[in-house]
């Protein structure tokens, strides 16, 4: 009897792990089935710009059914319902059970919103391309609104909760595309007021205060507003309250200020924090041999400050190649599986079109370079999923 592996969600842990067990099977060596929600898969990382609207949404989505050997990976379009660890079961929203040997849990994340009030309810967030697509409108919207009710000019203001890497990255986007809305709608650009909130004392947290700080100065020449050490304490239809006590009135409110892990490993009983599970040095969670997390769903622990890895697109990649590694190792039940240690290459934000900051290596980079660098980052990536043909077609060159 074949080895049964399941894999939920084709985020880039997902993905990866089925793109990598598909050239190291053999046929016929395991039965690996991938379950998705869309029958596509999305880059996150990509997400900032069609929800200003810079990128097209078609840009950032891959057919799953390009980059998968169908003879390898049997697809499975379908919700994950919940997880049955015991009985070795996955069932699905229309009732589909699916058993399994082995469980790759790679369902991705949901925002935490700290318990603010109507931040649910009121702001958008940036996760899925319907998300963006539907921000993009109604940022669209919001001008077309105020040319119809020209004394609200709080229909032109936009806050962006959370100054982390999708909240710059955002606004770097939002900027670039303010002037050409205000040409398409005959808005006077003075009008227009983005607005970025960061609870932390300092924006990109845990970031060179030297880029930091060359980021900021980059964005405010671009009109961005920053309100650094201020919590949000509350969100509603007209715009937030901060915890100072301060109103901002506004048309869009678009939330980036954190994540945790999807909600059904909690719910299917497994131990977590933040919907996060922390996982053993093989990505396994604790008690459940067959059972591996990768992504947003995974808590790893950097040895040498004591701190959690943030959950990035880089060590989820990372992930998929070591657990497939180690999934073909138990299949065959030789050779040893291999610890999964980040190794993190660098990383770089963007701050709009031809701008960005970031550290490679020990080396710091900026401006043209780093928004270099971040496309060069973005097409390795397509190129391990799909070779040269998905990169050329996806290119940003």
């Amino acid at each position: 009897m074949n080895t049964k592996i399941v894999i939920l969600g084709a985020g880039y842990g997902g993905l990866m792990t089925a793109v990598k067990l598909q050239k190291l099977l053999n046929y016929n060596e395991a039965q690996v089935t991938l379950v998705n929600k869309h029958n596509y898969h999305y880059l996150t990382t990509w997400l900032h710009e069609p929800a200003a609207g810079t990128l097209h949404h078609d840009n950032c989505r891959i057919e799953i059914d390009t980059v998968i050997d169908k003879n390898k990976v049997n697809f499975v379009q379908g919700t994950v319902e919940s997880i049955q660890s015991e009985e070795r079961k996955v069932t699905l929203q229309d009732g589909t059970t699916l058993d399994y040997d082995y469980l790759v849990i790679g369902l991705g994340s949901e925002p935490e919103t700290f318990g603010i009030q109507g931040l649910k309810e009121h702001a958008f967030s940036i996760r899925s391309i319907n998300s963006v697509r539907m921000i993009k409108e109604h940022i669209e919207y919001m001008f077309s609104k105020y040319r119809n009710e020209p004394s609200r000019k709080d229909y032109l203001n936009f806050i962006v909760g959370g100054a982390g890497f999708t909240g710059i990255e955002f606004v770097g986007e939002l900027a670039d595309r303010i002037p050409e809305l205000c040409k398409e709608f005959d808005v006077d650009p003075s009008f227009v007021k983005i607005y970025n909130i960061e609870a932390a004392p300092t924006a990109l947290p845990g970031f060179d205060p030297e880029l930091v700080e060359y980021a900021m100065n980059i964005l405010r020449d671009k009109g961005v507003t920053f309100k650094i050490n201020t919590p949000i304490k509350e969100c509603n239809p007209d715009g937030v309250i901060l915890a100072d006590g301060e109103e901002i009135k506004a048309g869009t409110i678009v939330w980036t200020g954190g994540v945790r892990g999807n909600s059904i490993i909690e719910k299917s009983g497994f131990e977590v924090m933040r919907g996060r599970v922390k996982v053993d040095e093989y990505l396994r969670a604790p008690g459940h041999d067959n059972v591996f997390i990768v992504g947003d769903g995974a808590l790893i622990f950097n040895e040498e400050n004591g701190r959690p890895y943030p959950p990035t697109a880089q060590i989820a990649i990372q992930q998929g190649e070591t657990l497939a590694a180690n999934l073909v190792v138990t299949v065959r039940g030789a050779g040893e599986m291999k610890k999964f240690v980040p190794e993190l290459k660098g990383t770089v934000a963007s701050l709009g079109k031809g701008e960005a900051i970031g550290i490679v290596g020990n080396k710091k980079i900026y401006g043209n370079t780093a928004a270099l660098m971040k496309k060069v980052i973005d097409h390795r990536y397509l190129y391990m999923l799909g070779g040269v043909g998905l990169v050329l077609k996806k290119s940003k060159f």
